[in-house]
């Protein structure tokens, strides 16, 4: 059987297809959308602090962000990374198998080249090129035991922990100057800078991909500690796939046992978030204890909604959503650039209606839904005529020395 972000050496048949692997991905897909949505209409810092225009919440419009820091943030890019980490194994094989592992290599370099193209043109938040620097790492694990894949991920998982925490703790030790500088700069910059930024959004096509460029270059600066993180979540991803987790051959009390975990640290996580909203969202704070819950615990969350889906699947139940979220998951490729394309027609000056800066955080639930919706109908529509998405067709016929059949009544 077979499944994942990235596919094996030969075409995936349908029916072939792991279907809870499917269905975890496509809800992690639309889940990381309800994280993005204030990146894609605000400036990054307004995105992170919530007390911070235009899009600063109320008490009125505190659920807003309560629900996607609670329930999505960082949970959703956890899960996703641990079922990349899965695809590298079901693409690459073993490292002995030398031509899966060249197809693996090729699949690689091209999504170097589309993060790199999705980042600078379309959106500065791509994860596209992260996923395939650390890929290009993380493919030499591939053969290891899931024990050790377990270690070593864990090991790299708190070490990334303790950096992105511990950085951030240490700013209340910075002198006076330096920490306004800081504050200034990455949770609360003065009201005209703000204002110049929603301006050159809204200016034209130029002005909103320079913009666009310079942030994903700043970027690219916290990229070797985000890898770092991403590799340990992608060799769990891996370890938990070869133990049978995500192909739902693992034993029922281990996913009762997973949801239960994620459940209290759900609410640790809900607690934690209480807390700083009663501090205002300090920036110190926020930049060490505040985070660290949600930090640390987003992958015992992440596999909470994980084991519940995968639990869902066996049952057999809820079919009218499960199909959905497959075909959606299927597409991840495709659905994934299509969200970035969506949301920078709404909120970018010039290829769009400019709306940057203009929509409050609820209204951003309303759209989030709205693609939600389109994507879980468009997918199953769609893969009822193709084998795949046509970003996932065009990436493989890349990367396969062999034509790739798109219609169902095409030769494999």
């Amino acid at each position: 059987m077979r499944g994942g972000f990235m596919t094996d050496l030969a075409p995936v048949q349908e029916q072939s297809r792991i279907k809870s692997l499917d269905v975890v991905r496509g809800f992690a897909l639309l889940g990381i959308l309800a994280v993005n949505a204030a990146f894609f209409a605000a400036p990054f810092q307004a995105a992170q602090n919530p007390l911070l225009p235009p899009i600063a919440i109320d008490a009125s419009t505190m659920w807003s962000w309560f629900l996607m820091h609670v329930v999505f943030e960082f949970k959703m890019i956890t899960l996703f990374s641990m079922l990349f980490g899965a695809s590298i194994y079901l693409v690459g094989g073993e490292r002995s198998d030398k031509d899966r592992g060249g197809v693996l290599h090729r699949r690689l370099a091209w999504m170097v080249l589309f993060g790199a193209l999705h980042g600078a043109l379309i959106w500065y938040g791509d994860i596209l090129l992260v996923y395939a620097l650390t890929g290009f790492l993380v493919m030499f694990a591939r053969s290891w035991r899931p024990r050790t894949l377990f270690i070593v991920g864990g090991i790299l998982f708190v070490l990334s922990t303790v950096i992105f925490v511990g950085a951030g703790a240490a700013m209340q030790f910075a002198p006076a100057e330096a920490l306004e500088e800081m504050r200034n700069k990455m949770w609360s910059p003065p009201a005209e800078e703000i204002e110049r930024i929603i301006a050159a959004y809204q200016a034209g096509v130029v002005s909103a991909t320079r913009e666009n460029i310079d942030n994903w270059l700043s970027f690219l600066g916290y990229m070797p500690m985000f890898m770092i993180r991403t590799a340990g979540v992608m060799m769990i991803g891996m370890a938990l796939f070869k133990t049978g987790f995500f192909s739902g051959k693992s034993p029922y009390w281990v996913y009762l046992l997973m949801a239960l975990i994620g459940a209290a640290a759900l609410a640790v996580v809900a607690r934690q978030a209480w807390i700083n909203w009663q501090l205002r969202f300090d920036f110190v704070h926020m930049m060490g204890a505040g985070n660290l819950a949600n930090t640390a615990l987003s992958p015992f969350i992440s596999l909470l909604y994980a084991s519940l889906l995968i639990m869902l699947v066996k049952s057999g139940a809820l079919r009218l959503l499960t199909e959905p979220l497959a075909a959606a998951g299927r597409m991840a490729f495709t659905n994934y650039i299509a969200q970035s394309l969506i949301m920078t027609t709404i909120f970018y000056g010039g290829r769009g209606f400019g709306l940057w800066g203009e929509v409050d955080r609820p209204t951003l639930w309303a759209i989030v839904l709205a693609i939600w919706a389109v994507q879980l109908i468009w997918s199953p529509l769609w893969l009822s005529r193709f084998k795949m998405g046509p970003l996932e067709w065009l990436w493989r016929r890349l990367s396969y020395a062999h034509p790739v059949g798109m219609t169902k009544t095409a030769a494999a």
